[in-house]
């Protein structure tokens, strides 16, 4: 099985995107356009939240949302990739 840094650098991406940068684009569309709660993304890429409590007694794994919102997350990214995209250098004049 490929890691991810060896997946982007077969793809031609070394030095242009991090493993880390799909997670942060997640996030970015999955709270930003797709509107899911805070909870249930962190819960998705398995975050720690840092606080003790929460770790110890907060078991929602929230399994229905979580469907509902990865089916939601590949529909937007099919959606995106079938879309137009403008190439070109958009500098201010």
């Amino acid at each position: 099985m490929e890691n991810s840094l060896a997946a982007l650098k077969r793809m031609g991406y070394q030095n242009k995107m991090a493993g880390h940068g799909f997670r942060l684009l997640a996030v970015g569309i999955i709270k930003g356009r797709l509107g899911f709660r805070h909870e249930v993304v962190d819960r998705q890429l398995a975050h720690q939240s840092g606080d003790t409590y929460d770790e110890a007694y907060d078991r929602a794994e929230f399994k229905e949302e979580r469907q509902v919102m990865m089916q939601q997350y590949a529909d937007c990214l099919k959606n995106i990739g079938s879309a137009k995209v403008l190439v070109g250098s958009f500098k201010r004049a």
